[in-house]
């Protein structure tokens, strides 16, 4: 293997540079590739003291010789621009702000950090505090979402004891196959499930998955819109249920599709295809 190589695709420009002009950079698990001195153009952070030493072998490789970086991949497009052009430009909706304001912490930013403090951040106070950034608890059709929901239910909680907690709808989403014999007494062999998909409105998902909610496929969506793009680290649906119960959720509904196919015709064994979905409420 070349792991001794520095990573890149270029050799550095001066023979006591041991860099190359090209950096390939594994940040949480995605891949970024930038130039050497956009990784300088900060004197005296973090990234600066680890691309100017001269011992290579001190900094971590993966498995395929990039540089590796054990913090989270999808901010740190944030960390990478700001260092290209020296500004700070954010989506409209951005929940990730304080998040973000860490990473520039340890990255060791301090003007990023400036940028990112929350009296600086009057326009993006939405990405501030999630908690108040959901206009569901504004509109009208919050009160009778809530209204209709106590009615309906025997005993209920009144509204006003849960006050705080936001009111609305998580979808668990799965694809999932068995294969059942012939004799429907037959006991099912089910297969591992692949994928647990999770639609709602973001702000619900991060709230009750934490970081057990894989993003990556939607990281910047704001907090007051709906997925259907995230899921799960993990592929344990009692998990994922027990994690709404924890959370004041309870399941209102369920379906599911399938389809089958033969697959050993001396047997008659069937492997059968399905996709399943289970739907949360919370008053």
């Amino acid at each position: 293997m070349a792991l001794a190589d520095p990573a890149g695709c270029a050799k550095g420009g001066e023979d006591n540079n041991p860099f190359p002009d090209i950096i390939e950079l594994n940040v949480g698990g995605q891949v970024y590739i930038t130039r050497h001195p956009t990784l300088l153009s900060v004197p005296g952070s973090l990234l600066w003291e680890m691309f100017t030493q001269k011992n290579l072998r001190s900094l971590a490789r993966d498995s395929k010789g990039r540089f590796f970086v054990d913090r989270d991949g999808f901010l740190f497009r944030y960390i990478l621009d700001y260092l290209r052009d020296r500004q700070l430009v954010l989506p409209e909706h951005f929940p990730e702000r304080g998040r973000l304001q860490r990473e520039a912490e340890y990255f060791m930013l301090p003007e990023l950090v400036k940028l990112l403090a929350p009296k600086l951040s009057e326009q993006n106070s939405l990405g501030d505090d999630p908690c108040q950034s959901d206009p569901e608890e504004l509109s009208p059709g919050a009160d009778t979402a809530r209204s209709l929901a106590t009615a309906t239910q025997p005993g209920a909680t009144p509204a006003g004891a849960t006050e705080g907690r936001r009111a609305g709808f998580i979808t668990i989403g799965y694809r999932g196959s068995y294969t059942l014999g012939r004799d429907s007494q037959t006991d099912a062999k089910f297969r591992r499930v692949a994928r647990i998909m999770v639609c709602g409105k973001t702000s619900l998902a991060k709230e009750v998955f934490g970081d057990t909610l894989n993003e990556s496929r939607d990281p910047d969506r704001p907090p007051e819109r709906y997925t259907s793009r995230y899921y799960l680290k993990f592929t344990f649906l009692e998990q994922a249920f027990d994690k709404l119960a924890d959370a004041g959720f309870h399941m209102v509904a369920c379906n599911s599709t399938g389809t089958c196919a033969f697959a050993h015709e001396q047997t008659d064994d069937r492997i059968w295809t399905s996709y399943t979905e289970y739907v949360f409420y919370r008053e």
